[in-house]
């Protein structure tokens, strides 16, 4: 549906310090998907997502959305192809002299629909976004959310078949990020809609995306589905965001402990998803072979709407023993390895 060939953007390219803010970004998004972008501030997150609409056109390589490459269109048949291109913002964006139905219905003014076509479409996109009684309120008078729920609405007037957001929950409280996030959802699966997403929240790309581009100082380091992210982090930055989610970093306290030779003799990081993590495997470990379980650290979350546990254990024994029982806990379909301190 949306695939990104070769993308190369650099600023101020006929400077003496031109800046490369992405370098041969290459991403292949399938029509239905929610597809999250991570990336700390200053790795070419709103670079990349200004991109796809050619606010910024990049230096180089390929924007194409179904079949069609924008980036060798003219500027009127640009104009024509952003007009299926949402896009909600952070900051929101509305206009503070139009009430929420004016806000809603600019996109439609703007395109010359008739007055009732526009009284009908605004209406029906209020009602979706569940804000129909704020019809005649302007932004001042609406919370964040319900600033960002008219920025959606906004966006989906002209029917788009792509939904742009820039870091759209992060400038709300937790509650009022998961609102959101499940209004996006509601406009992928009920609207068909795909979405681009692009944020530094791991929470949200756990909640929300169904696959996840990492992005590094204008690279993509990283690309996979959710699930193999969170238990194969391959790099150490997208390491350093599951992180943020499982939060396991230990104390220095049990870390020194970890250490000390002969203390603990093999420390593990376990990993459940899906049904797995409701069964009692660590109790049967303990039943079945001749080894001490500690629990260094545990977390279940969801993925996807699926249980995903993460657990740190050392096994205290004999080597064969605990053989044994790493050999057993990798027949019951879940992911253990061998750590070291600095490596949990």
């Amino acid at each position: 549906m949306l695939v990104l060939d070769g993308i190369q953007k650099v600023y101020g390219e006929n400077e003496e310090n031109p800046v490369e803010a992405l370098k041969d970004i290459n991403l292949d998004i399938k029509k239905g998907e929610i597809f999250g972008v991570v990336g700390y501030s200053g790795a070419g997150k709103s670079s990349l997502i200004r991109c796809v609409n050619l606010l910024e056109k990049p230096t180089s390589g390929k924007v194409e959305i179904n079949g069609k490459a924008l980036t060798n269109l003219s500027p009127k048949e640009l104009r024509t192809e952003r007009k299926k291109i949402g896009m909600i913002f952070q900051q929101f964006n509305l206009l503070h002299s139009k009430t929420a139905f004016g806000n809603v219905a600019m996109p439609l003014i703007l395109e010359g629909y008739s007055k009732q076509a526009i009284e009908e479409k605004v209406t029906e996109l209020l009602s979706f976004v569940g804000l129909e009684d704020k019809a005649n309120h302007y932004p001042e008078q609406l919370s964040g959310g319900q600033k960002q729920r008219i920025g959606i609405a906004r966006s989906l007037a002209t029917d788009p078949h792509l939904l742009l957001c820039d870091e759209a929950t992060s400038s709300l409280d937790p509650d009022t990020t998961n609102s959101v996030l499940d209004l996006l959802k509601q406009v992928r699966d009920e609207l068909g809609i795909t979405i681009l997403l692009i944020t530094h929240e791991m929470n949200v790309i756990r909640d929300i995306c169904d696959r996840v581009a990492v992005l590094d100082a204008g690279v993509i380091v990283e690309q996979d589905s959710i699930i193999n992210l969170f238990t194969e982090p391959k790099t150490t930055i997208a390491r350093s965001f599951v992180r943020t989610i499982l939060n396991d970093a230990l104390p220095e306290a049990t870390l020194r402990k970890i250490s000390q030779k002969g203390t603990l003799h093999s420390v593990f990081r376990i990993l459940y998803k899906g049904e797995y993590a409701n069964n009692p495997l660590l109790s049967d470990v303990a039943k079945k072979f001749s080894v001490d379980v500690n629990v260094i650290h545990g977390t279940i979350t969801e993925l996807q709407g699926e249980p995903f546990g993460n657990i740190i254990v050392a096994f205290n024994g004999q080597q064969s023993e605990i053989n044994n029982a790493v050999d057993y806990i990798k027949g019951q379909k879940v992911t253990i390895k061998e750590v070291v301190p600095d490596g949990i």
